[in-house]
């Protein structure tokens, strides 16, 4: 059997295989009213669709720990109840297709309160939903967005409070799997990277300053989250900078701090912290950063970008450069791919019995 079909056990939850749906933000939920940040149809059938089509794990799209943690006013957030019980349908039928169902718990820092990507993705203020983004420091990620207010000691160990809390929601809800956002400019990012992080305090300066928020964070989360289920860490592996931002000697000591700390899998990806910066995309054109992490340590990884045909899925595998591959905008284009890349193989994975006749 194919790597790519072969189930993966983390903690006491065992994926079917190897084929992830990494977080895709949809800018689809209510911005205000009752329901806002509440998942609707829109989710529900965006991400059925991926579970009916085979995928091992769907991780959901960045939800905010708090309204202010929210990329955009139209994300996604698990700040109350509401937006509990609406998870709960997506859970469940995940779970009845045999998908594990994972959640990314985020917030956005600094490069919170924009609009939709499809109207321009510009920084929006009150008059359009919006609000005032913090970070750990008051630098604007570049000329667009605003200078960000500068997070208090006592505001940092409020947000540490809104990540454990949105865990245990996301229990409530129904998730196997949680994954902590560290990655892509958003606030654990800013903490990490010199490039965004500028204090001079216990939260900045030294490698352990910078990584103390993320830390904390983890263990936060860890201490309600169930020993049985594992708990991921999304990372920007680097910030594409020549001198001045993290790097990819710093993914790999923070990823043995992370383990140490409770991760069970590092989700790697690149960039997103600083403006401007070139990055050489292409097919795979992360993997390298999770096969380094791989092979540098014992933290299962998985890898992510561009990874679009069952020949090159399966041979990041093979060639263990990584865990488990996540497929974004191939599962976007097609959400039966796992379905027919196991077809393709030989390979068995679950087919809804409504659909017995494309078996």
């Amino acid at each position: 059997m194919s790597t790519l079909f072969q189930p993966l056990s983390l903690r006491d939850v065992t994926v079917p295989n190897r084929v992830w749906m990494p977080p895709m933000c949809q800018y689809s939920a209510a911005p205000e009213g009752p329901d806002t940040g509440a998942p609707n149809d829109w989710h529900f059938a965006h991400y059925a669709a991926r579970a009916a089509g085979g995928t091992g794990l769907i991780i959901v799209e960045a939800t905010g720990v708090s309204p202010e943690g929210r990329i955009s006013p139209y994300d996604l957030g698990i700040w109350n109840d509401t937006q509990v019980e609406a998870f709960r349908r997506i859970t469940r039928f995940l779970v009845s297709q045999g998908t594990v169902p994972g959640i990314q718990l985020a917030h956005a820092g600094r490069k919170a309160s924009t609009d939709r990507p499809w109207t321009g993705g510009a920084p929006v203020g009150p008059e359009a939903y919006g609000w005032q983004p913090v970070a750990p420091s008051a630098l604007a990620y570049d000329e667009r967005h605003p200078v960000p207010t500068e997070l208090t000691i006592s505001q940092i160990g409020e947000v540490v409070g809104q990540f454990a809390d949105a865990a245990r929601r996301a229990l409530a809800a129904g998730f196997e799997v949680a994954e902590i956002h560290g990655a892509h400019g958003y606030l654990i990012n800013e903490f990490l990277s010199p490039h965004s992080n500028h204090r001079t305090d216990a939260y900045g300066g030294s490698y352990e300053n910078r990584t103390r928020f993320a830390l904390e964070v983890v263990d936060a989360v860890r201490e309600v989250w169930p020993d049985d289920k594992p708990l991921f860490f999304r990372i920007s592996a680097t910030d594409w900078l020549e001198d001045g931002g993290w790097t990819a000697d710093d993914t790999v000591r923070f990823a043995r701090d992370l383990q140490a700390h409770g991760i069970d899998l590092l989700d790697v990806s690149t960039g997103g912290n600083a403006s401007g910066v070139h990055i050489p995309t292409g097919p795979g054109y992360q993997v390298p950063f999770a096969a380094r992490v791989k092979a540098e340590t014992t933290l299962p990884v998985a890898a992510v970008g561009l990874i679009t045909d069952t020949g090159q899925a399966g041979k990041i595998l093979s060639n263990a450069e990584a865990d488990a591959v996540l497929l974004g905008r191939e599962l976007l284009r097609n959400p039966s791919w796992a379905r027919q890349a196991a077809r393709e193989l030989g390979a068995d994975v679950h087919v809804p019995d409504q659909y017995h006749r494309s078996v």
